[in-house]
């Protein structure tokens, strides 16, 4: 049920036309798009779908009983039980065996302290424990409708089946965008409307979508970056180079495409999610990146992590803190390992110094105020930082990261540059285009999104068509599901 296949797309239709059907009726529509989340979170999960109503029933009661208990020990309790239940269930399915892990290794180490063979003997096999598609998405979501409710910034729903609504909608349910409880619940009870403007801007964003991911992110991903990251020690620096900007693309078009699909999705179903990408790569500092990057997920980190923490409230030496802290549970959040531990220590130490810079040297948190020619300079430096921390985030090990990092600054090889232009030609092709299109300056895009918009309804049909088709002739022969499922 990969909304970039031929399946979806058949089943969506066959949905979409009872939707319209229904689309007067608040609880028919209410119950009928509840069921059919279920239905497409079931085809992802199996039968573990069971936890999506488990959490949106424990959630919902929790906020009933918080709004109610005027005690404030009491409602810290309420949101204590809450945290237990989503983040037990997050820690059991995806850090298990991270700390079955770490026990061996800690008492392999004190048998070689003791001399205790029997300890020394422990080995590690890793447990067959089933990740849940989508469950860090879905319980981010459940548990910032609790905090908010505690916050007293929102007021809890009166109805199961409006908060089931919520949490299970299916175009942001296993990859996101994290969707705040207080910009999509008053969505449910208006009449969902599409106008001719909206059906046009739901059309270029599922157009957009498809195109990144199925033309540009699987073809690199298929015939270029996995080759690379599965055997970097075989190619030159050069080319171990060329995969990880090639992976920097493919993770971009991947994850954005999915998003791009999912709000165009809710779009044509009358709602509307905010945008969870920006132009990422356009950042010329590493603060700006994150205001551009998976917005959903750095203001969620943001508004119940760094802020709790302190933020920046505790002076400058906290606030380095409170970064580095963040960007290590961002980490943590999407994989147990330490190569998503260095990931988030890259990022959380890079948003540390430039804060240091902009506090004693006078820098913009945005650098949108730079000169043309040091913001250039600016965008090149944050790109190859991001794109250093890609290395260990998309490495199926230290060991594959440290080979690769060998290669490229030991074995660079330049002389191979033409080589590769020849036996990459196509994959060299689509990389340039997506740079091109991702620096694109936005009037440019919303140009072309305001041309899908003003479209006579044929023209519209014509061009998911041809979308369509241009997707089946660059589709691989495997399916290739999205990077963030595995989040």
């Amino acid at each position: 049920m990969l909304f970039s296949t031929g399946l979806f797309l058949f089943i969506f239709l066959g949905f979409y036309v009872v939707y319209n059907a229904i689309r007067d009726s608040f609880r028919a529509r209410i119950l009928y798009v509840i069921l059919f989340s279920l239905y497409f979170y079931y085809k992802t999960s199996g039968l573990w779908f069971v936890l999506l109503l488990f959490t949106a029933t424990s959630d919902f009661f929790i906020g009933q009983a918080l709004h109610a208990t005027k005690e404030q020990t009491r409602r810290k309790l309420w949101v204590v039980l809450s945290v237990c239940v989503n983040m037990g269930m997050l820690a059991y399915f995806k850090y298990t065996n991270l700390m079955y892990e770490s026990a061996i290794g800690f008492w392999r180490l004190l048998g070689g302290m003791i001399h205790e063979p029997t300890l020394q003997g422990l080995t590690y096999k890793p447990l067959d424990i089933f990740l849940p598609v989508g469950i860090s998405f879905f319980t981010f979501q459940s548990l910032s409708y609790i905090i908010d409710v505690y916050r007293k910034h929102l007021r809890p729903v009166h109805h199961w089946t409006s908060y089931m609504f919520y949490v299970s909608f299916f175009p942001g349910l296993v990859a996101g965008p994290i969707v705040r409880a207080k910009d999509f619940l008053p969505q449910i009870h208006q009449r969902p409307v599409l106008n001719f403007n909206q059906m046009g801007e739901a059309l270029y964003l599922i157009v957009c979508g498809l195109f990144k991911k199925c033309v540009i992110s699987d073809y690199i991903s298929v015939n270029f970056v996995d080759r690379i990251f599965d055997a970097p020690a075989l190619y030159t620096g050069l080319e171990n180079l060329m995969g990880v900007y090639g992976y920097a693309l493919q993770i971009y078009c991947d994850f954005s495409g999915y998003s791009d699909m999912a709000i165009g999705i809710a779009l044509l179903l009358g709602f509307r999610f905010n945008i969870n990408f920006d132009s990422p790569y356009q950042s010329a500092t590493i603060t700006e990146f994150w205001r551009r990057w998976h917005i959903s997920l750095s203001t969620w980190l943001r508004d119940y992590l760094y802020i709790p923490l302190g933020g920046n409230r505790r002076g400058r030496s906290r606030t380095y803190i409170n970064l580095l802290i963040t960007m290590l549970i961002g980490g943590l959040w999407h994989g147990a390992g330490v190569r998503f531990i260095l990931w988030g220590a890259v990022h959380g130490v890079g948003l540390a110094a430039h804060k240091l810079l902009i506090n004693y040297c006078g820098f913009k948190a945005s650098g949108a105020d730079m000169p043309m020619w040091r913001r250039v300079i600016s965008i090149f430096f944050t790109f190859n930082l991001v794109c250093f921390a890609w290395i260990f985030f998309r490495a199926d090990s230290m060991t594959k990261a440290g080979e690769m990092l060998t290669q490229i600054f030991t074995r660079f090889e330049p002389q191979v540059l033409t080589q590769f232009f020849v036996g990459y030609r196509s994959i060299f092709i689509l990389m340039i285009t997506g740079y091109v299109l991702h620096f694109m300056p936005r009037s440019i895009d919303l140009t072309f999104q305001q041309k899908v918009t003003s479209m006579p309804l044929w023209a519209k049909a014509a061009l998911l068509c041809i979308a369509i088709f241009v997707v089946v002739q660059m589709k691989s022969s495997d399916i290739v599901p999205f990077i963030y499922f595995q989040f």
